[in-house]
């Protein structure tokens, strides 16, 4: 198929891509690639070019591509009704019934979804809400909002702050003062390698009650992070983190924010990151697996304990200030209905599970042993492979060699998409829940042979 040459000028032109490479990107000097169809696990694009797309888009296709139970809800709901507004009590079949799944899937003390767009406008929302939720209950100071280094909760202002990754804040004036951030649960990347598991679940711990202690407990409102950490490097946390931290909010009346906008609706092998972790949030944002990203929505679902708060707050203020003309869309809602309703159907939460266990398991096999391979890790289906110049002293690459991009591109050279994650030269890999273990193998086939021809 011939190259459209004009709409790659076009784009050039006139497209502003995120996450790219401006300058080079406008120049020609960085490819440009229009993608035209996709079914499964794999996308084509207008060449022809068909690849296996081994990070689900962006962590977000988890049903597989080309599901037409969700396109078809998706049209049913545009001829019926493409838009109304969900203010001053208004919903649709769609918002009111997505509700309902959700609140049925999620953990027990949670009352009320918000729906936004996308996880950035998310934790946006649950932001405002936990300020809100302090200066009702006369807690003006209550504000500060703890994340970790290598957390990723987005790239507005405040959700720019919440995120721990240099790229998201220089030039950008960012993070905001209202942001601090804490000790990533990074065992693999702790300072000193003689310190046990324990030990750095301790250490964690003790870096968050000092932060808090420094601060003063009455002028911290919340704390956020993901169930594992993401774009960070895909971080499974150690044994026992999350009891531990959750011990330490509790102690000072802090509220737990848990980030599941890739962890939600299956992708560790359970509902919700939550359930996997014993995590016992008051807030849990969500948004990719909510639609399969079908169609852009997102959620705050509100536990009791703050939802109480803000009744209060409508009663003694009126009405809540705070909407976006899109929420609750109903193409989006409706896409989620039927996503949701064939998660179930087709087992796919299970298929996550098993697949992305054995995924991690053969990743482990191929390259555990790689004299450039610091760590091979996964949990559910999320995986990654850390690359670095010295095993046994955890020494990495210079950045400047680009190694985690070289073996990225050499990947797909083959046929197969896989992620470099910033910040560290580390291959990431998050598939639509339907790969399959041939489909598996063939992604860690691939891995191993781009290592060879990236020449680590």
């Amino acid at each position: 198929m011939l190259k459209n040459d004009q709409l790659d000028q076009w784009d050039r032109e006139n497209f502003f891509h995120p996450s790219t490479h401006l300058a080079q990107h406008a120049r020609g000097e960085s490819p440009s690639r229009v993608i035209k169809t996709a079914s499964g696990v794999h996308i084509e694009d207008r060449d022809g070019n068909r690849l296996l797309d081994a990070f689900a888009g962006l962590y977000c296709v988890n049903v597989g591509y080309g599901r037409q139970e969700i396109t078809e809800a998706i049209a049913d709901q545009a001829r019926e009704l493409a838009y109304y507004h969900s203010y001053v009590g208004h919903g649709t079949e769609a918002s009111i019934t997505l509700s309902k799944m959700i609140l049925d899937r999620a953990p027990a003390n949670m009352s009320k979804v918000y729906f936004g767009l996308g996880g950035s406008d998310a934790n946006e929302t649950n932001v405002k809400l936990i300020w809100y939720y302090n200066n009702i209950l006369g807690r003006p100071e209550k504000k500060k909002i703890i994340s970790r280094w290598r957390g990723y909760h987005g790239s507005g202002l405040v959700t720019g702050s919440l995120t721990g990754l240099e790229v998201f804040h220089k030039k950008f004036d960012l993070p905001l003062t209202q942001v601090l951030h804490t000790e990533a649960p990074y065992y693999y990347r702790r300072k000193d390698l003689d310190q046990s598991e324990e030990a750095f679940v301790a250490h964690c711990a003790s870096e968050l009650e000092a932060l808090i202690e420094r601060e003063g407990a009455d002028t911290i409102a919340a704390f956020i992070g993901e169930p594992v950490l993401g774009t960070g490097g895909i971080v499974p946390p150690p044994a026992g983190y999350w009891q531990a931290i959750q011990k330490v909010l509790r102690k000072h009346d802090i509220l737990l924010v848990a980030d599941e906008v890739v962890t939600g609706f299956g992708r560790l092998g359970t509902m919700f990151g939550s359930d996997h972790y014993g995590i016992e949030a008051d807030i849990i944002t969500i948004a990719k697996g909510l639609t399969s990203a079908y169609a852009p929505l997102s959620g705050s679902i509100i536990g009791d304990k703050v939802w109480k708060v803000l009744e209060q707050g409508t009663d003694e203020n009126g009405p809540i200030g705070h909407g976006w003309t899109y929420s609750a869309h109903p193409i989006g809602a409706a896409a989620g209905v039927a996503n949701l309703r064939l998660l179930d159907d087709l087992k796919l939460i299970e298929n996550a599970g098993k697949t992305g266990a054995y995924l991690s398991k053969s990743l482990r096999e191929a390259l555990g042993e790689h004299p450039n391979v610091g760590e091979v890790r996964g949990e559910g289906m999320l995986a990654a492979v850390e690359f670095v110049k010295d095993r046994d002293t955890h020494e990495f690459f210079d950045p400047a060699l680009k190694v985690g991009p070289r073996v990225s591109a050499a990947l797909l050279a083959q046929g197969v998409i896989a992620r470099a994650m910033p910040q560290g030269d580390i291959l990431g890999f998050a598939p639509p829940f339907c790969l399959t273990r041939d489909e598996a193998d063939e992604i860690v086939a691939k891995t191993v042979r781009a290592v060879a021809d990236a020449g680590i």
